[in-house]
C-alpha cells in the first residue's frame, strides 16, 4: 500500500487500486480515495470439508484464522474452539485444510468468490456472530488531490451507497485508533433508506465483547463513523483494544 501511495506522489502512476480492508485511514496529505466501486458481499465464510456451520463443528475442533478479529468473535461465540494461525494465500490455506491439518477455516467471502472458489464455502457467518474488517469486500480507488482528469474519469465508477458505508466503517476505525491488527468488526450497509452501521470491540479471547449501533443519511457517513466509535469508547472499548495489542 504504501510503495503504490509513493508511487503517486511520484507521479509514477496516476492511479492505486486497493483492497479497502488493507488501506490504512491515516490520511496521506495530496491524496484521497476518489472512487469505491460497487461492494462485493463483504461477510467471512465457514470452509470445511466435513462441517456445514459453526454450530456442527465438534468440542475442540481446530479452525484456522490468522485475523485477531476473527479469532475473538468465534471464541465468543464458540469458547471451546481451538483457534490457531494459518499463513500463505488463499491456494496454500485450502491445501492445508484438504491436508487435514484444520477442521475448518475462515475466509472472506470476497476474496474467494473473486477467486472463483465460491463452491468451497459451506456457510456464510451471520453477522450477529462475525463483524466483517473494516471495508472488507471493497475496492478503494485513490489518486493524487491535484490531479482533475483522473478524479472525473473514476468519479464515473464510485458507487454513493458503497462509499458512504465504508467512509462510515473507517471513520469508526480511525476515532478508535485501533489500526488492523486489534479485533474490531464493522458493518456498514443501507436499511430503510438509511446508512445503518454496526460495530463490535472485542478482548483477544473474546470474553468481553462490546457493540454499538446507529444510523444516519448518507451524507452523515463520518458522522456516523464517529458517533458509534464514541459509543464503543465510553463503553470501555480502548482498554480492550489496548490489551488486544498487548
Amino acid at each position: 500500500t504504501k510503495e503504490l501511495q509513493r508511487a503517486l506522489l511520484d507521479d509514477e502512476i496516476d492511479l492505486a487500486v486497493h483492497s479497502l480492508k488493507d488501506l490504512p485511514t491515516d490520511e496521506v496529505p495530496g491524496l484521497s480515495l476518489a472512487a469505491v466501486p460497487p461492494r462485493e458481499k463483504c461477510g467471512d465464510v465457514l470452509v470445511s470439508n466435513d462441517h456445514d456451520a459453526l454450530d456442527s463443528l465438534p468440542e475442540q475442533a481446530t479452525v484456522g484464522t490468522v485475523s485477531a478479529r476473527r479469532r475473538a468473535q468465534l471464541l465468543h461465540a464458540r469458547s471451546d474452539l481451538k483457534v490457531i494461525d494459518i499463513r500463505g494465500n488463499v491456494d496454500t490455506r485450502l491445501k492445508k485444510l484438504d491436508d487435514g491439518e484444520y477442521d475448518a477455516i475462515i475466509l472472506a467471502e470476497a476474496g474467494l468468490t473473486r477467486l472463483g472458489f465460491h463452491d468451497r464455502i459451506r456457510c456464510v457467518l451471520p453477522k450477529d456472530i462475525m463483524l466483517p474488517a473494516i471495508g472488507q469486500g471493497a475496492l478503494g480507488l485513490e489518486c493524487r488531490d491535484d490531479d482533475e482528469a483522473t478524479r472525473e474519469a473514476v468519479a464515473k465508477l464510485n458507487d454513493q451507497e458503497s462509499h458512504a458505508a465504508v467512509l462510515a466503517e473507517r471513520t469508526l476505525l480511525a476515532t478508535l485508533r485501533g489500526g488492523c491488527l486489534a479485533p474490531i468488526g464493522a458493518w456498514g450497509r443501507i436499511e430503510d433508506e438509511q446508512l445503518r452501521l454496526d460495530a463490535v470491540v472485542l478482548n483477544h479471547e473474546g470474553t468481553e465483547r462490546l457493540s454499538a449501533a446507529d444510523s444516519g443519511s448518507l451524507s452523515e457517513a463520518a458522522a456516523l463513523g464517529n458517533s458509534v466509535a464514541e459509543q464503543l469508547l465510553a463503553a470501555g472499548a480502548a482498554e480492550l483494544i489496548t490489551q488486544a495489542r498487548e
